[in-house]
């Protein structure tokens, strides 16, 4: 069967495309999911995302990891998402969509997207780290020089280990710039390797650095390996809400496969 892919980034993160409004794409074959994120056989991409119709708003996001399995929030991916119906003409610079952690705002002007994230009322705050979940489970740990730091096997570790385990989580190793901006580093379980960018995971690491004190800015810049996104946020009686997710979404090609 020949399909019509997309093909988009968001800071480096990137995702194969597929209008499935009029439900053609089997759902239910991860083994197709997978060979079309495989950078060698396939497309390739860090994962695969459906646009469906929704009946009460613009559209559905249904996002897979590389690896075939449906997976938690991804914000790059919806960050794309945005850019993409907006050229298949679904909206024209705003939109409201149902994700699998529930309903998202956006807006899209000269291919900067704003995505509104999840509301976070509960940021657990260890010894080493800080553990959150911002539409998908995040680890945030600082380290003195990530340049050289090695993200596979460290991020890996910690990933599959104590207390994570089966479930796992992303992993987001952080290197303190200014105030205000921060490097990030990440290991996206599913992918199971560092990603060029982790939209989930910047707002996850914006909102750390605030709860333990290293930023008092309500707007954090992020340094990632693909370039850089912002996360504005507020905080109420130590819940963070209005929490936006900023940066470029780009289309890089279409084909069929």
């Amino acid at each position: 069967m020949q399909q019509t892919f997309y093909k988009y980034q968001g800071t480096g993160n990137d995702f194969v495309m597929i209008d499935n409004r009029q439900q053609t794409f089997d759902k239910n074959n991860t083994k197709q999911v997978a060979f079309l994120c495989d950078r060698r056989f396939g497309v390739g991409a860090d994962g695969l995302i459906l646009l469906e119709n929704h009946p009460d708003y613009d559209f559905k996001m249904v996002y897979y990891n590389a690896d075939g399995n449906e997976s938690s929030m991804c914000g790059n991916g919806g960050r794309c998402l945005v850019a993409f119906a907006q050229q298949l003409g679904v909206i024209t610079n705003k939109a409201v969509f149902e994700a699998i952690d529930g309903l998202h705002h956006a807006t899209i002007e000269n291919g900067i997207v704003n995505l509104q994230m999840l509301d976070v009322d509960v940021v657990e705050k260890y010894d080493n780290h800080v553990f959150l979940n911002t539409g998908s489970p995040h680890h945030v740990q600082f380290e003195e020089n990530i340049q050289d730091f090695d993200i596979k096997t460290k991020g890996a570790g910690i990933r599959y280990g104590a207390p994570y385990n089966e479930a796992g989580t992303n992993v987001n190793f952080v290197q303190k710039v200014s105030d205000d901006l921060f490097r990030v580093r990440t290991y996206e379980r599913g992918v199971e390797d560092e990603t060029l960018s982790c939209g989930t995971g910047v707002t996850a690491v914006a909102i750390a650095m605030h709860a333990t004190g290293e930023t008092q800015s309500n707007k954090v810049s992020l340094n990632v390996e693909g370039g850089k996104l912002q996360v504005r946020f507020n905080v109420e009686n130590g819940t963070y809400n209005d929490v936006w997710l900023i940066g470029p979404a780009t289309y890089v090609f279409e084909g069929k496969i």
